[in-house]
């Protein structure tokens, strides 16, 4: 573990386990016993943001263990898909398999939101057992909903917006909704199961 200021009032940890520490952390802030405004998750790190005593909460931290097994975690979210995408082809070639056993993957896996970034309600959901290649030059515009993968990643876009990602499919699930508590439909550390619909 490296604990480093970010800042006047932040701490960045980088963890092998970020999703772990941030399930720990935000158990820690529910119960009181930690005082900060955000803990944001990411691929290798966890950022402590509005942190009073970085020094001091950095001190604290150093002698922590964390037992994944003691917090708690919510139900997995089952995301309805119907997969049309127009990249399945390219995806089952590069696999080596077929559009069907993508299919077949894709909704026999449990995935992980690993961290979220890019747009408001975009995930980046991990478990996947390919490595699949971006687009060489990006689309001007992906339709909302689409639901792509990149590199060892999966998502949803919540938004239309331009993006590099392989459409496999696309769903109706509202990704993120401002009256919502929270926001965001998929929050780090909730597992989530892609549904063929």
């Amino acid at each position: 573990m490296q604990l480093r200021p970010v800042g006047a009032d932040a701490l960045l940890i980088e963890v092998d386990t970020p999703l772990d520490w941030f399930a720990a952390l935000d158990a820690e802030r529910a119960a009181g016993r930690l005082s900060v405004v955000d803990i944001v998750p990411g691929a290798r790190t966890v950022l402590l943001d509005g942190v009073t005593d970085p020094a001091a909460l950095a001190a604290r931290l150093r002698d922590w263990s964390i037992d994944p097994a003691a917090v708690p975690h919510e139900p997995t979210l089952v995301v309805d898909v119907i997969f049309d995408g127009i990249d399945l082809p390219f995806v089952a070639a590069h696999t080596g398999t077929t559009v069907a056993s993508v299919v077949e993957v894709l909704t026999g896996t449990e995935l992980t939101v690993a961290f979220c970034g890019f747009a408001p309600g975009f995930a980046y959901l991990s478990g996947l057992p390919w490595n699949v290649p971006r687009l060489g030059t990006p689309r001007t515009r992906v339709p909302a909903g689409s639901v792509a993968l990149a590199a060892e990643f999966a998502g949803i876009y919540p938004t239309p917006s331009p993006g590099g990602w392989r459409i496999v499919g696309h769903s109706s699930a509202e990704l993120f909704r401002v009256d919502r508590e929270p926001p965001a439909l998929f929050t780090p550390g909730r597992t989530v199961r892609f549904r063929s619909a």
